[in-house]
């Protein structure tokens, strides 16, 4: 005699049924992936999206985007492959001339930054160094300033 096989789907359907969570739990994974990196992306070419300029006017944003990799975060500098003055309580920032040149310009290690900032963006990251780490140095830098010094 032999025994009825309804015992033996009972397994089937439950490996079905995990089969199907499988996937869906991992086209819900794909589809955050995308979600994310698709953020990302909107967030790269908003903040370079020209590759002749920078986009970020702050220059707080500046200085994090463009600045703290050598000059690491907090101003302190570095050295390695190269030597990354300390930008934190620098009495060189005390003369505004100073950083507008090394900005626009750039010196030895340092690239020129002139053509890849406007004299707004050059103003915003000099007044930003000069009022920040340590500095507490008067006299704000402008956008005519920076258009004088290139």
């Amino acid at each position: 005699m032999r025994r009825p096989r309804t015992s033996s789907l009972a397994p089937a359907a439950a490996l079905a049924g995990t089969a199907a969570n499988n996937a869906i739990a991992a086209l819900c994974a794909v589809a955050i992936s995308c979600a994310a990196t698709s953020s990302a992306l909107a967030q790269a070419v908003e903040r370079f999206g020209n590759p002749a300029r920078f986009a970020p006017q702050s220059g707080e944003a500046l200085y994090a985007d463009v600045c703290q990799g050598c000059h690491m975060p907090g101003g302190v500098g570095a050295v390695g492959a190269g030597a990354y003055p300390a930008l934190a309580r620098n009495p060189k920032l005390a003369a505004s001339g100073y950083p507008l040149f090394m900005v626009i310009n750039g010196r030895k290690g340092m690239p020129p930054f002139g053509k890849l900032l406007t004299d707004d963006q050059v103003a915003a990251v000099v007044n930003y160094i000069r009022t920040h780490f340590g500095n507490e140095f008067q006299g704000a830098v402008s956008a005519a300033d920076a258009k004088a010094a290139r």
